[in-house]
């Protein structure tokens, strides 16, 4: 483990806070799958997998949903009305797209000096091992449309995936060094370049480096909301595999170690929080899916929890339920997401109060 305390560098919007995923939300962001591209052998299981995540946010909030064109929108509200979602909280813009994962191509958004401020980091599929163009550019074409109201957005050239950051709202931001230094992603940057964008885009006063932890299956090189999460300042829920026979068990007891090193900011130690491992799953090819408890999604209310058709779901919502009392916890079927590589959390990304008044 690493832990980098630095000094954020003065520029001309300066950026004070990377809001927590617990505050409060305006609503959430989807791509819905579609027939032009890998989703389309499963897109009948992916459209209710959507519709049913959508469906549980709009009890809470608003969801901005992107389609890919004016006859895929057509077929999303039948879904959605099929789901039962509150057509009252749901919108829709027109986009291409070329998978899913807003997570990790849509906006992140951090407070500047004049209020939120969106920022649009650059996406090249995680490390260019899919075609990425469409979404690269889908947030600033439906900025363009007005679907992210007049807060103002700024371009970033700089890769950087809304998954590979974890942030406690309060200036420390946790990472996995395989994912960041990823060389694949931004070969022209260094650590301490990294570092400084991290403190000058997203006001990271700690940063906290994981250097083991994996999940087979995930096409991300380590995605920190697929292993460890702030569940507020002081905790951490974090995947634990209990089975030596396990590929991810060295890994995973390593990561473990390294995240009981870890101290807050007042220089406490973290309340940790071991996740439930679901047993392993295959794909049709027989390769093992990353199926990991840790991709939840908080909302405004509640908690959405991936479910693996698994005898570990159960637990996993009780676990992560005692991380967030006084939330709904509610379990969203996710074996068509981790087919294609994500999760739950993966497929989401949350947008601060304010962003879609």
């Amino acid at each position: 483990m690493t832990m980098i305390t630095i000094r954020r560098q003065d520029r001309a919007t300066a950026v004070h806070r990377f809001p927590a995923e617990w505050e409060p939300q305006s609503g959430v962001m989807l791509t819905w799958p579609h027939a032009h591209g890998d989703w389309a052998p499963v897109l009948d299981e992916a459209f209710a997998t959507f519709a049913a995540i959508a469906a549980a946010i709009t009890r809470y909030e608003r969801v901005l949903i992107v389609a890919y064109d004016k006859f895929h929108e057509a077929r999303v509200r039948t879904a959605l009305r099929a789901a039962q979602a509150d057509d009252m909280r749901v919108r829709i813009v027109i986009a291409r797209s070329d998978d899913v994962f807003v997570r990790d191509h849509g906006p992140l958004t951090v407070e500047g000096d004049s209020g939120l401020i969106l920022e649009d980091f650059a996406f090249n599929g995680w490390g260019r091992k899919y075609p990425y163009a469409h979404d690269d550019a889908l947030t600033r074409t439906i900025y363009a449309e007005g679907a992210l109201g007049t807060t103002p957005l700024e371009s970033i050239d700089f890769v950087l995936e809304g998954g590979s950051v974890e942030s406690d709202g309060a200036g420390t931001v946790l990472v996995t060094a395989r994912c960041l230094l990823s060389p694949a992603r931004n070969p022209k940057h260094n650590v301490a370049d990294i570092e400084a964008v991290l403190a000058d885009r997203l006001a990271a006063r700690r940063i906290l480096w994981l250097h083991h932890g994996y999940l087979a299956g995930d096409d991300t090189d380590g995605h920190i909301d697929t292993l460890a999460r702030f569940c507020d300042p002081h905790t951490i829920a974090y995947c634990a595999c209990p089975a030596p026979d396990d590929e991810h068990y060295e890994e995973l007891k390593a990561m473990e170690q390294e995240l009981k090193s870890l101290r807050t900011a007042s220089g406490a130690p973290y309340q940790l929080v071991p996740l439930p491992w679901p047993s392993a799953k295959l794909d049709a090819a027989g390769e093992r899916m990353p199926a990991t408890y840790a991709n939840f999604l908080i909302i405004n209310g509640a908690v959405l929890v991936p479910l693996y058709d698994d005898r570990h779901d159960r637990e996993a919502m009780g676990v992560i339920g005692t991380c967030f009392p006084g939330r709904d916890i509610i379990g969203i079927p996710s074996l068509t997401l981790i087919a294609q590589h994500g999760s739950l959390h993966c497929a989401t990304m949350q947008l601060p109060h304010s962003i879609l008044a």
